[in-house]
């Protein structure tokens, strides 16, 4: 059975739209079954693309703070800013604090949000927040993963 959503319209098994916000053009896709999927989280991810912009903050400022670890944020700019590309990658940089990894955080693209509103349980993977930093010429790519109620559920560096 098909479900019509206000925002995405007649719910099949994809959706995708190009959004503008700032000074970047970010691909938002939405991917649920109409047979399993809820209003509700439908509600919640059509939300969820209106404050992409406050979600894209709040989730620089959760890899700020995995800085200090050797998780997969400091795996990423290691790759980007040290390995084959960085010349590509510090071309992007720009913002300059002082702090190369600070700035260059500052400075990733968001690429990509897919949303899978099917996953709506606390602690599921609700949504994905792709970055890169010079995305046209470094396939690396920071990707992190949040539930529905907005909390981060896992980071990884795509290579």
């Amino acid at each position: 059975m098909a479900i019509e959503h206000d925002y995405f319209g007649l719910i099949g098994d994809y959706w995708s739209e190009r959004k503008e916000y700032g000074d970047q053009e970010v691909e938002v896709v939405l991917d649920a079954d109409s047979d399993t999927v809820s209003t509700a989280s439908l509600d919640a991810a059509a939300t969820m693309v209106g404050e992409l912009e406050l979600i894209d903050d709040e989730l620089r400022n959760a890899f700020v703070g995995e800085l200090d670890g050797n998780g997969s944020v400091v795996s990423f700019l290691t790759a980007v800013l040290d390995g084959d590309d960085a010349e590509a990658a510090g071309a992007m940089i720009t913002r300059e604090s002082g702090d190369r990894q600070i700035d260059a955080l500052r400075s990733l693209s968001l690429v990509r949000v897919d949303l899978r509103p099917d996953a709506d349980g606390d602690g599921e993977i609700f949504a994905e927040f792709e970055y890169g930093l010079a995305p046209d010429e470094i396939d690396a790519r920071l990707v992190a993963s949040i539930d529905i109620g907005r909390a981060v559920v896992d980071v990884r560096f795509d290579a």
